[in-house]
């Protein structure tokens, strides 16, 4: 299996962005999938996660409200729309799957390679 992350940029604190996370190699609606980011100099940290039938999610406090992540089962593909983006926002995106929903990155067993999102104030 194979994840692709897309749609990262720069843009300006209150601008829109959507990430995509395309998978391949493997049949996707058996995953849950999360999105995690880790800015320069810190720790990898969870943004959000969302089971297999998309109807549950979970979110990192400090993204509620102004990101929400969603699925596509049919086209393999997973979402993060991230609305009022901050500079503290700033980071690389990683979309991640595996078998439990959860806001620990262990959890997950499946990677893909980042997409950088920069917001400037």
């Amino acid at each position: 299996v194979q994840l692709q992350a897309s749609g990262g940029g720069l843009v300006q604190a209150g601008d829109s962005l959507r990430l995509s996370c395309a998978v391949s190699g493997r049949t996707f609606s058996p995953y849950v999938m999360g999105w995690f980011r880790q800015a320069s100099g810190q720790e990898r940290e969870f943004v959000a996660t969302i089971d297999r039938s998309g109807r549950n999610t979970d979110y990192k406090d400090s993204v509620k409200g102004r990101f929400t992540i969603s699925r596509d089962n049919a086209k393999n593909t997973v979402y993060l729309q991230m609305n009022s983006l901050k500079a503290v926002d700033t980071a690389v995106y990683y979309c991640a799957a595996g078998q439990f929903r959860s806001v620990e990155a262990y959890e997950y067993d499946i990677w893909g390679q980042g997409t950088q999102v920069t917001v400037s104030s």
